[in-house]
């Protein structure tokens, strides 16, 4: 069940209906809400309904053994164990094949041949995205960051909520919890902010990641060598386009759905493509993606103690290399990471040596900094810092991305050699895919709170205009989208 089809405005508009029709009687609405979660999820294939309940069954003892215990090694343990069970089922599904395929390949290079108990597992759709969830909670209760709930139907409920079960963002125990436990709210400006979100979700996806895959992205990746190195320059950043429009605009979408529900989720990505640093960026892009690995693997390769030098740059490729393998079981993601990791571990090196030297070079100068002219050149010098800066972060992330769309790695030694071949004239890259691209890159440059100030601003119209608005820009965007809705890139992740 896709967002932007029929099939869900109709499931939305019932649970909306039925939703808030229950919204005295807050068992009764979140048993609701549950059943449609459970509803939605089984859309896809039933089977995989009770994998669902029984992750969510298995952090939900987890939280509660912890609750009951107070020896600390006691409640190490339980915490391990729930989060290796986690880790156990998503590796299964995730990485069984993978690894069985990558051990065959190492035994064939000593000369060794062997049958493998392949099982060509079908991967369940948000795996990722739920074992994650069901992680962070039981980690929180252990170190005391969130209360452990009594209730299954909230515990359950918190993993399977359908507006951000199948591809996040993931949402923490400590944001969603408490407001299952307070009178759930509409304001006026919240229903304009999360239908500014679904409008805004809808044009990302269904017109802007649609062209550049159907019309761009997809014809080149299918076979790198047929197309013409200005397609493939062309490409590699509509890819990086693409993927931010189809993730970003699920996201978007996600929020704004259950904004209508009365739940406040934060945001996932914040204008990415303006940082000016990898570090800016990734503080940027699937927010909830990055503060999970920050706070739950980083921290845990860290320890207790604030580690600097080495160690420290050791954690963080480490844990952008991890953060690839969790994408997907295949060496382009791993690849995708460790350049990633790479380019971090360089930036923060070279950006603390820049600042020893700029240090240095300001203590020679003394107070000539102070007058005018030393201030104009200052700004100007931080003008282009901040541009070269821009430009060196866009380039890494978009040459990485090849990696990360490439479906292996012959794909992608091919479509390099080709595209640094510099043969061929442009042929698929069109003016249309051109504005597209460029126009997505410009408004990364709006302020950051620009659709909320827009929902404040059209607090006062009257709702029958604000419906035929919104009614009026969904047609628009399903006029000049394409036909069908292609499935969400992070769904297979």
């Amino acid at each position: 069940m896709l967002f932007p089809t029929l099939t869900f405005a109709l499931f939305f508009i019932v649970v909306f209906t039925l939703g808030w029709i229950l919204e005295p009687n807050a068992a009764s609405r979140k048993v609701l809400l549950l059943a449609a979660s459970y509803v939605f999820y089984g859309w896809w294939d039933w089977r995989f309904m009770a994998l669902l309940a029984g992750s969510s069954a298995v952090n939900y003892l987890g939280g509660l053994l912890l609750a009951r215990t107070k020896e600390d090694r006691s409640r190490r343990w339980i915490v391990a164990v729930t989060v290796a069970v986690n880790l156990a089922v998503l590796g299964f599904f995730k990485y069984y094949d993978f690894f069985l395929d990558s051990l065959t390949d190492l035994l064939l290079a000593f000369g060794l041949q062997r049958d493998m108990p392949f099982l060509e597992i079908i991967l369940p759709i948000g795996i990722s995205f739920f074992t994650f969830q069901g992680i962070s909670y039981v980690v929180d209760v252990y170190r005391g960051h969130v209360k452990p709930v009594s209730s299954p139907l909230d515990l359950f409920l918190y993993i399977s909520f359908f507006p951000q079960l199948v591809a996040g963002p993931i949402v923490r125990g400590s944001d969603f919890l408490p407001q299952l436990s307070k009178p759930p709210q509409l304001t006026r400006v919240a229903a304009v902010y999360g239908f500014l979100l679904i409008l805004t979700g809808m044009l990302k996806k269904t017109v802007v990641a649609h062209y550049l895959a159907v019309d761009l992205v997809d014809p080149v990746f299918v076979d790198p060598t047929s197309a013409s190195s200005a397609d493939l320059v062309a490409a590699h950043y509509a890819y990086a386009i693409q993927v931010y429009c189809d993730f970003s605009g699920y996201s978007d979408i996600a929020i704004g759905i259950a904004a209508l529900l009365g739940f406040r989720f934060r945001k996932n990505f914040d204008r990415p493509f303006a940082a000016t640093s990898l570090q800016q960026l990734w503080q940027r892009w699937h927010i909830s993606l990055s503060t999970w690995l920050r706070d739950y693997l980083f921290r845990a390769l860290r320890g207790k103690k604030r580690e600097t030098g080495w160690r420290m740059h050791r954690n963080v490729f480490l844990t952008m290399l991890l953060g690839g393998l969790w994408h997907g079981a295949n060496w382009t993601f791993i690849i995708w990471g460790a350049i990633l990791g790479a380019a971090l571990v360089v930036e923060r090196v070279t950006k603390s040596r820049l600042h020893q030297w700029r240090t240095q070079m300001a203590a020679r100068k003394g107070a000539s900094n102070a007058q005018a002219g030393g201030k104009a050149r200052q700004a100007m010098g931080s003008f282009v810092s901040a541009f070269i800066g821009w430009l060196i972060t866009f380039h890494v992330f978009t040459l990485a991305a090849v990696f990360f769309r490439s479906p292996d790695m012959d794909v992608a030694t091919s479509y390099f050699e080709q595209m640094f071949s510099w043969s061929g004239n442009m042929q698929l890259f069109s003016p249309f895919l051109l504005m597209l691209t460029a126009g997505s890159v410009a408004v990364q440059f709006l302020p950051g709170n620009a659709l909320e100030k827009t929902a404040e601003r059209l607090r006062s119209i009257p709702a029958s205009m604000l419906g035929l608005l919104f009614g009026g820009g969904l047609v628009l965007i399903k006029f000049i989208g394409p036909e069908g809705v292609a499935p969400f890139v992070y769904f297979q992740f």
